[in-house]
């Protein structure tokens, strides 16, 4: 067992437990780290040349408090140092050794999406997951949100992001991308993620966002005609009218009914709300942290990587009032 620090004995004497503590404390215990280490492990360095890499768990862990706190790469090393939270998290001990710097955990990224590493973290947290009995695949709600960019053309280029795109949402434009899901009915955790420019529409997605064994769909307005697009697979459809549509309808002597399945419908499809705040909001992801180069236009693809571990680790925070974390 490591001799403790002086900084760890002051911190663990202290009475107040922050939120930071809470959150970072709740994320270790509900996280299936040996599984994720074992997914990503056959792509990890072995340190036959030059100095021996880092752990694996401890890079693992360190990208996970990035994501959670939308830090860049230098920010995440600055907070290690300054967190004594973070500290503990990662499993760093600066009394004994350094914190990984920027680079370190840039190549580490890097590694992730050359492998599609992402993707399989966010499957084996849904395996995870769906051993506790929390992924029931009974139905499916999709939605889209739309995640903006910098519209500025002052870089090398002279030009906006060649792989982002303008939409409008209402009587306002934005210009970006869509991040795309499938969630579960029931729990709203989601399933299935699909990164793409913003003006794509969102029923022409559909089929990406279904796993296979639902036995409902659940959309807004956006999804009408979702009906044509399904081929083999198709569940029972409970797509949400147009607001114009509705207005007739509740003219006419039926509207108490219209006004109850509407309603309906709504409560259904609000779970799927639930992941984008916690991506948003929580997480603070608000606008891409990658752009498309000019001569390798991967940035899409590097955004794509990280919604994955966002909403990967979205199931996780939201899997808490499950009862999922250890007792004691």
């Amino acid at each position: 067992m490591s001799q403790r620090s002086f900084s760890d004995l002051e911190y663990s004497a202290k009475r107040k437990q922050t939120r930071r503590d809470r959150f970072l404390g709740e994320i270790d215990a509900i996280t299936p780290w040996a599984a994720l280490v074992e997914a990503i492990e056959p792509h990890y360095p072995k340190g036959k040349r030059g100095r021996p890499p880092i752990g694996l768990e401890r890079m693992l862990r360190m990208y996970v408090a990035q994501q959670c706190f939308n830090l860049s790469d230098e920010g995440i090393e600055d907070a290690v140092y300054d967190s004594q939270a973070i500290r503990r998290f990662v499993g760093i001990d600066l009394s004994r050794e350094e914190a990984p710097d920027a680079t370190t955990l840039l190549q580490f990224r890097r590694l992730l999406e050359q492998h599609n590493l992402t993707q399989v973290i966010f499957d084996r947290i849904n395996a995870h997951l769906q051993q506790r009995g929390l992924l029931l695949r009974e139905g499916t709600v999709v939605d889209a949100t739309l995640i903006a960019a910098p519209p500025s053309t002052k870089n090398r280029e002279k030009a906006r992001d060649p792989e982002m795109h303008q939409a409008k949402k209402g009587n306002q434009w934005y210009f970006g991308m869509k991040a795309h899901i499938g969630a579960d009915v029931v729990t709203g955790l989601v399933h299935t993620v699909k990164g793409t420019a913003a003006n794509v529409s969102d029923v022409s997605q559909v089929t990406e966002l279904l796993h296979g064994e639902e036995q409902s769909l659940h959309g807004d307005a956006g999804y009408i005609g979702a009906e044509k697009r399904l081929e083999g697979h198709r569940p029972d459809l409970h797509i949400a009218r147009k607001r114009a549509k509705v207005r007739a309808m509740l003219e006419g002597p039926a509207r108490d009914q219209v006004r109850a399945n509407e309603r309906h419908k709504a409560q259904l499809r609000s779970i799927v709300e639930h992941p984008f705040h916690v991506v948003k909001n929580l997480f603070g992801y608000r606008k891409v942290r990658y752009r498309g180069l000019k001569k390798n236009t991967a940035g899409l693809k590097k955004n794509t990587a990280q919604l994955h571990s966002l909403f990967a680790l979205a199931n996780l925070y939201r899997a808490r009032r499950w009862g999922l974390l250890p007792q004691g």
